[in-house]
């Protein structure tokens, strides 16, 4: 089934559940959120269909459903206990949340992000819980540059992807002890019903595996640049103070998260590559910071460095 005969039965959906749950539904407030090969959202009023990606596994997905929805202080409570299945994609339904201003960067709310992750970290794993998704995505981000072909950008990013480890390269098992984690947390995972607090979207990576795995893209961002050390504090010291169990005691974080930093920074710049490949551009500014970072991290294989782009 193809994304275009997909988005009016997915529309359809989401407006069914939405006139099920309010008398007076606005529909004015539709529309398409993310139209992407691994996934496409659709909003009507207060309510949001997703289509997962086409190898989501249905076991594994009600496993990820029932663990963040034993979760209520973590994640958006999902409209049911399990997915449907929409000629064979798997779709789930949720309440619509209000996201991060991606136009106010300076009001992102990295205590809640902090403070969430640490719950999440804190809670009991499962023992039928999937493993976390993180160091797959980003070997498939790896494995999109590699298709895109020769480019000037990409040996600095596979060499830096050749020297971490092979379990953040998802060629070996991850590390133990295992914590719950996100899978994939950047900003665009916040939402929050009106008037309420902020809690965490996209379970699709949800899983056991290693927490300092959702801490790495704000820990990337610092390292090259784009989020400031006032930020980078804010975040660190709100997940502290929750009890977030991927920091060790001493004061230097880096010795945790330098190595799923590097993973997640090179994630990001396969996908910045591949994306200008495809759109037939020259890298932009963000683009290359990022790449730079990967240059400089094969460069010095012992600690990600940071160098402020502001």
């Amino acid at each position: 089934m193809t994304v275009t005969t997909l988005l009016p039965e997915l529309a359809a959906r989401a407006e069914d559940i939405a006139h099920t749950r309010t008398l007076t539904c606005p529909c004015g407030a539709a529309g398409t959120l993310a139209d992407r090969p691994d996934g496409t959202v659709v909003r009507h009023a207060d309510t949001v269909a997703k289509a997962h990606a086409p190898d989501a596994d249905a076991g594994e997905l009600t496993r990820r459903l029932t663990i963040s929805a034993g979760l209520p202080d973590v994640f958006l409570p999902s409209l049911g206990p399990a997915p449907v299945d929409l000629r064979g994609r798997l779709v789930t339904f949720w309440p619509y949340g209000s996201p991060v201003d991606p136009d106010d960067p300076d009001a992102a709310p990295w205590e809640a992000v902090g403070t969430l992750l640490a719950l999440l970290h804190r809670a009991p794993v499962p023992e039928s819980a999937p493993k976390m998704r993180g160091p797959l995505k980003a070997a498939r981000a790896v494995a999109g540059l590699r298709a895109v072909g020769d480019h000037p950008a990409a040996a600095p990013v596979l060499r830096a992807w050749a020297a971490l480890p092979a379990w953040a390269r998802a060629e070996a098992p991850m590390p133990q002890p295992a914590a719950l984690c996100h899978g994939d947390l950047h900003l665009g995972q916040l939402v929050r019903l009106p008037e309420g607090p902020w809690r965490l979207i996209d379970i699709d990576d949800l899983g056991a595996g290693v927490p300092a795995w959702d801490l790495a893209r704000p820990a990337a961002w610092f390292a090259c640049g784009l989020l400031s050390g006032e930020e980078w504090t804010r975040f660190l010291d709100a997940y502290r103070a929750a009890g977030g169990t991927a920091l060790g005691p001493g004061d230097d974080p880096w010795s945790v998260l330098d190595v799923p930093a590097r993973a997640l920074t090179v994630q990001t710049a396969a996908r910045t590559v591949t994306k200008a490949v495809a759109e037939g551009r020259d890298l932009d500014e963000l683009d290359r910071a990022v790449v730079d970072a990967c240059r400089r991290m094969a460069a010095i294989p012992g600690r990600l460095t940071h160098k402020s782009t502001k």
